[in-house]
């Protein structure tokens, strides 16, 4: 039997230990967080140890954290949330093309509803640029929204600039960045970071799946999205989910102390991973501007991306060909990166975990290359 080579990362992580230990834990603390006895007042006590975890991993406060069911409540709560508290007096809205749908999406309903979207490319080289960004943003706009890191080309954005530079010439303007693919990989800060609104994602932390956060800066004040029982300081209504939130706070524990470590670990992947595709000869790597580490994106001359994704999981390789949410679909985000049209439908993406070994990559390369033989014939 074939030992099981998961590279899919970037779409979910296989969850800890300490994240199952965690779950299990909110489950038998089974008191609602809002009850006065004592048996509401334990869980209450697990779900404000796991805010104070992830708060602790932002530099941040207690009362900057925000629970939700995921990021992409997180980046709804935050964009509509911004339209909600300055959309009648401003009506210019900044972000990218590149954005996961979850920033994307919303910004297509802000412009239904009379938002004029500005929606920055990057250049000839795949690159945007922070002044990019700040060029867009006039004395009509009321919010800001980019990415740090792309999820299918690891491609890192100029956040921290841009938004400082924003905040210097434009102090109301909001900024808001999807943090997903970068928090708890790269070595960030809420305050070096300069975002007002931040979401997060445990399930891509090797927590547990329906849990995220977001990070509203203190002073600034943003409509619910979710209104009812007021949960969440009457940010985000709904009986809190004890368990996945300590499943989340626990990993955010496991993981929070040697990022940096982990950091050159992914490094030393990645260019192992590069050197391996130029010795096949028939691998291109498609992005190598300044990026993370952990999310790759490769083609594979000849062969296309769903065929080779399916040969390599009948040999227990799981690998995908662009974002989860895209369910298969032509990535328009590679065009956005320059990515030539020949390597559209030839694509795999290679994320990685903290357990991903050098042993997953020669064995990915050589279900690669057992592809291009057999399947070569079959032309």
């Amino acid at each position: 039997m074939s030992v099981l080579i998961y590279l899919d990362n970037a779409a979910t992580t296989k969850p800890c230990d300490a994240a199952k230990a965690g779950v299990m834990k909110g489950l038998e603390v089974f008191g609602n967080p809002s009850s006065l006895h004592r048996c509401g007042l334990d869980a209450e006590l697990l779900v404000t140890d796991a805010r104070t975890a992830v708060a602790d991993s932002l530099g941040c406060l207690n009362e900057e954290i925000f629970f939700t069911s995921g990021a992409t409540e997180s980046s709804n709560t935050a964009i509509f949330g911004a339209f909600k508290s300055q959309g009648k007096r401003k009506h210019r809205v900044v972000t990218t093309t590149v954005e996961h749908p979850a920033t994307a999406r919303p910004f297509d309903e802000l412009e239904r509803l009379g938002c004029e979207v500005v929606r920055v490319s990057p250049d000839e080289n795949g690159i945007i640029s922070a002044e990019a960004i700040t060029d867009a943003v006039n004395e009509d706009t009321f919010l800001v929204s980019m990415m740090l890191v792309n999820n299918e080309t690891g491609a890192i954005l100029p956040v921290s600039k841009a938004f400082t530079a924003i905040h210097r010439r434009f102090p109301k303007v909001i900024t808001h960045c999807d943090c997903v693919q970068g928090y708890m990989k790269l070595p960030i800060k809420a305050k070096t970071l300069g975002a007002d609104l931040i979401s997060l994602s445990a399930h891509k932390i090797c927590g547990p799946k329906g849990i995220g956060a977001l990070y509203v800066r203190k002073g600034l004040h943003i409509p619910a999205l979710l209104m009812g029982g007021g949960q969440e300081k009457n940010m985000r209504s709904g009986t809190e989910s004890v368990p996945l939130i300590c499943g989340f706070g626990e990993a955010v524990k496991q993981y929070s102390g040697n990022i940096s470590e982990r950091l050159e670990k992914a490094r030393r992947l990645e260019a192992l991973l590069f050197e391996l595709c130029e010795k096949n000869g028939g691998i291109s790597v498609n992005y190598r501007g300044e990026k993370s580490p952990y999310v790759n994106s490769i083609s594979v001359e000849g062969l296309k991306s769903e065929v080779l994704l399916h040969y390599l999981e009948k040999r227990e390789i799981f690998v995908s060909s662009g974002s989860a949410c895209s369910k298969g679909k032509k990535s328009g985000t590679l065009a956005e990166f320059r990515i030539p049209v020949r390597n559209m439908d030839t694509t795999l993406r290679i994320s990685f975990s903290p357990d991903t070994t050098e042993d997953d990559l020669y064995g990915l390369m050589e279900g690669i290359a057992a592809a291009q033989q057999e399947l070569a014939k079959l032309k």
